[in-house]
């Protein structure tokens, strides 16, 4: 019988747009992880700043409580001044009297006992002044102190302060260094990746190449679902169980040839076509290809393969290849595809 024109096609182009395909779908997951390395460092540098701007914050605001203060100690320390400038005039005044007062009592000396007592108050008068004297300087000398100890705090804040930028400096400085050495990792990462996948798709290449309805598209092996399955059912046949089995060796081989650091596995897509489903088993055609992307993943599993190199997904009737309502278009978009890529 002759085989469809849109098969025949895709099978004469076949050597060339996969390849095509796959060295694009490589460039583009190589740029989706550099891009994704550069948003994480770029959100790690965020939160280190975000907490060494807080830091410098609070230093800054201690040192405006700080100046706050010292100004209105300053402004205290102009008033006692003032005081004292008054108290010190007062005491001038004082003195003038005492002269004018010493002076009388020299001419009144010969007065008697009441200019005596006269004199004897002035006398205690110009005692108490000299005490309200004593007590203002007193009062000037606590007030340098605590000019002196402030001035010594906030030299102290100071150098903390330029400690705090410096070390903030010598961050940005070391998470710039850690971003660029990361993204050259996982540049290495991507690229040893690669070079295991196009392996591993070349040996599929070889063991599958036998059947026509095992296509090659892009960087994924798509097996039409008529292959593994019987219509409407999540239960592999006997001759889907003979491929899966050939898959299960060359990745159990796979497995063994990877390091261990690169993070991997093969991700199992299940696709059905538009038609609704037709059985009480699945309520839905997510939920039959979920069911048969999960069968295959089971019987991987029961081959041999790590399950933690596996994913099952199921994507319904809404990822097509192709559009249209022929038989031929629907058979096309039944289908499992096989996808190596990273965790």
């Amino acid at each position: 019988m002759a085989q469809p024109l849109s098969r025949r096609r895709r099978q004469e182009d076949a050597p060339y747009w996969p390849g095509f395909v796959d060295a694009m779908a490589q460039l583009l997951l190589v740029i989706t992880f550099l891009l994704s390395v550069f948003m994480i460092a770029q959100f790690l540098l965020a939160r280190q700043i975000s907490g060494q701007d807080s830091a410098l914050g609070q230093l800054r605001s201690q040192i405006a409580e700080l100046t706050e203060l010292l100004a209105l100690e300053k402004s205290g320390k102009a008033e006692v001044e003032s005081q004292l400038l008054a108290m010190t005039d007062d005491l001038n005044a004082e003195k003038a009297k005492n002269a004018q007062l010493t002076a009388g009592l020299d001419a009144e000396s010969a007065k008697g006992l009441a200019a005596g007592n006269t004199l004897s108050g002035l006398q205690s008068s110009l005692l108490a002044e000299k005490k309200l004297s004593s007590d203002a300087m007193a009062k000037v000398e606590l007030l340098n102190q605590q000019i002196a100890a402030m001035r010594r705090q906030l030299s102290m804040l100071s150098s903390q302060l330029d400690a705090a930028e410096e070390r903030n400096r010598n961050s940005e400085v070391q998470i710039s260094d850690l971003g660029r050495r990361l993204n050259t990792a996982l540049a290495e990462k991507v690229q040893e990746l690669s070079k295991y996948r196009s392996e591993f798709f070349g040996r599929l290449r070889q063991i599958l190449s036998q059947r026509s309805d095992i296509l090659v598209v892009g960087d994924r092996f798509v097996f039409q679902a008529e292959v593994l399955f019987p219509k409407g059912k999540a239960e592999l046949n006997d001759a889907g169980s003979a491929e899966m089995t050939k898959l299960a060796d060359a990745l159990k081989q796979l497995e063994a040839e990877i390091p261990p650091d690169i993070a991997w596995v093969l991700r199992v897509d299940g696709h059905t076509d538009s038609d609704p489903v037709q059985n009480a088993e699945f309520k839905s055609n997510w939920e039959l290809s979920t069911a048969r992307a999960i069968t295959v993943v089971k019987f991987l599993v029961a081959q041999g393969v790590s399950p933690k190199h596996l994913v099952a997904a199921g994507f319904g009737e809404f990822q097509p290849l192709a559009e249209g309502d022929s038989e031929d278009v629907k058979s096309e978009n039944r289908r499992i595809e096989l996808k190596l890529t990273e965790r």
